[in-house]
Order: C-alpha cells, then sequence, then structure tokens
C-alpha cells in the first residue's frame, strides 16, 4: 500500500537527476522534429519531453487526491516530502539551477496544494451528503 501512495512526481526528479547526473545528454538536446502545417519546424527537446512527463505526472496526482481514505495523509505528507526536497536541491545544487528544475519544483508544490484543497473539497463533500446532513 505504501507504494501507491508515493507521489508519482518523483519520477520526474529522479528522471531528471538521473539525466543530468548520469549522462552526457544536453536538456536542450532534440529529440524529434515535427513539420507543421504552417512551414515551421517544431523541434521538441529533452527538456519539453520532462515537463511534459511531468505534467502528466501532475495530473496522476490529482486523481489520486480526489480519492478519501486512510491512505490520503501519507500522500500529502510524501508529497509534501519531495516538494521540500527540490526545493533544497534547486537551491543547494548547481546542476538543478536551472528552468526545467524550477518548473519541476514548480509542478510539485502545484501538488501539494492541489492536493490538500481536492482531498479536503471530496471530504466536505462527503460529509455533507453522510447521516444527518441537511
Amino acid at each position: 500500500m505504501l507504494f501507491l501512495s508515493l507521489p508519482w512526481l518523483l519520477l520526474a526528479v529522479v528522471g531528471y537527476n538521473a539525466i543530468v547526473f548520469f549522462t552526457q545528454l544536453p536538456l536542450n538536446a532534440p529529440m524529434a522534429e515535427v513539420p507543421m502545417l504552417s512551414g515551421g519546424l517544431w523541434v521538441i527537446t529533452l527538456s519539453d519531453v520532462l515537463i511534459a512527463a511531468t505534467l502528466f505526472l501532475l495530473f496522476i496526482e490529482i486523481l489520486k487526491a480526489t480519492q478519501t481514505g486512510g491512505n490520503s495523509l501519507v500522500d500529502h505528507a510524501l508529497s509534501t516530502v519531495v516538494f521540500i526536497i527540490c526545493l533544497i536541491e534547486f537551491l543547494v545544487v548547481p546542476e538543478a539551477a536551472t528552468s526545467l528544475f524550477f518548473i519541476i519544483t514548480l509542478v510539485a508544490l502545484i501538488d501539494v496544494i492541489a492536493g490538500f484543497s481536492v482531498t479536503i473539497r471530496a471530504a466536505r463533500r462527503d460529509f455533507a451528503v453522510g447521516p444527518g446532513a441537511h
């Protein structure tokens, strides 16, 4: 059960660190080029792919926040830990002082705020539907 409570955004942080510390790939390395109808060429970089993956993981985290139960507190606590790790890494580690990692950190903050907000709202709804609700 604890595995299901692990924040999915941790994958984005681990992925960023794996790329930066264990490979020689630059974050602005082109991954694909897509010709557009306008005649332009859309160049998708490694950084773009990581941002898109991070946003998808945020979507999963928000879906997890809609479930109320005993694991929701653990989920929120672990999401908060991921945000704190991101913030410290962004401020202290020179390789993390990039716009990409700042966006990952910002998404982790949004996850914490949205997770608490969605859970509180869902709990209010569940409480209002229960016995004795008017």
